[in-house]
């Protein structure tokens, strides 16, 4: 990737909802098979945050035959807004006709994948794998812009693939005047398994700061190891950062962007994840017998072993919780806890 002394401007900066935005700006994080439409939903009830992603969806996906089974990915509710649309591809003439569908659907933004590193998706030459290839990164901005209209574009990407390369990935990004940048601080190769780098946060500050022209400044957000709003505000503060986007600290706590600071018991708790289940069953349309529907009930296992979790009995709960097929049951295992412990 050559070194750019002072990049290009290629388009206008539509900020559009994102101007508005007190900060430091708590984001919740595109999760797959987690932030689907009925947790979205939860959360937004339960404290709502500054900005909802939706989970990331195949803007290939939506341009072939599977385009319905993917649809229910994009579904909100006007307690979620702002809520924007993730995509991910390496072809800018179908994130285009993403960005088309973003509008139709009435979405507040969209933010373009480039950091993924889901072998499956790098295959394809899109998430990560983009970060290898900038001129078509742009090309798939552009493009994802020229669809957009006036809904504002950001892309959540990494500090590199390899290593540290944000000083000529970023301007390589800052050329097409996105609204925002979510920067993971980690490169791909390193997946989770170091620290996040949250120092290196400031040096994409001082970056953006110094490509952006006057008055359309392209907004930096922080992801990585965050999973308090508490740290989340911190960190924004020592970086300099716009703000944060928190994603495993999600799990379990539908309640984690609510600024009253209260504690949840685990009666609360469990009465919220048999809402979620009850939520998830109807709005994915589960048959109790089969387990399937528009998703898969065992989609739900993953946020009991969260629900259930750091109270006496817990383990024993979650036994039991991870054999059940349907509400029905969860409802009953649930509810004799909460009388048996009550």
């Amino acid at each position: 990737m050559p070194r750019q002394s002072f990049p290009r401007r290629l388009g206008i900066m539509v900020q559009g909802f994102w101007n508005g935005l007190s900060k430091p700006i708590r984001a919740l994080a595109p999760m797959a098979n987690v932030t689907d439409a009925a947790f979205r939903r939860m959360i937004a009830a339960k404290g709502n945050p500054d900005i909802i992603w939706t989970e990331f969806v195949s803007a290939d996906g939506l341009a072939s035959a599977g385009r319905e089974k993917l649809l229910p990915d994009l579904w909100f509710t006007e307690t979620e807004r702002p809520d924007v649309a993730q995509f991910f591809s390496a072809k800018p003439e179908l994130m285009y006709q993403a960005a088309l569908l973003a509008q139709e659907l009435g979405l507040d933004g969209i933010d373009v994948n480039m950091g993924c590193p889901d072998k499956g998706v790098e295959k394809q030459g899109a998430g990560a794998a983009l970060m290898r290839n900038p001129e078509l990164a742009k090309k798939i901005i552009l493009e994802t812009k020229r669809g957009a209209g006036n809904l504002p574009v950001s892309v959540k990407t990494r500090i590199g693939y390899s290593e540290n390369t944000i000083k000529d990935w970023l301007p390589y990004l800052l050329e097409t005047e996105i609204a925002a940048i979510i920067l993971h601080l980690r490169t791909r190769k390193e997946m989770s398994k170091v620290a996040a780098h949250w120092e290196v946060g400031r040096e994409a500050v001082d970056i953006v700061n110094k490509y952006s022209p006057q008055g359309a400044r392209t907004l930096i957000l922080g992801n990585g190891d965050c999973l308090t709003t508490q740290e989340a505000e911190e960190k924004s503060k020592e970086y300099g950062l716009d703000g944060v986007m928190i994603g495993r600290g999600i799990f379990g706590n539908p309640w984690l962007f609510d600024k009253s600071g209260r504690i949840i018991s685990s009666k609360e708790k469990l009465e919220a994840m048999l809402e979620h289940t009850k939520l998830f069953s109807d709005l994915y349309q589960i048959d109790p017998e089969t387990g399937f529907g528009l998703k898969e009930f065992s989609v739900m296992k993953k946020h009991y072993k969260a629900y259930a979790h750091g109270f006496d009995g817990a383990k024993e709960l979650r036994i039991k919780l991870m054999k059940t097929k349907n509400v029905s049951e969860v409802e009953a295992v649930t509810t004799d806890w909460i009388l048996q412990n009550s």
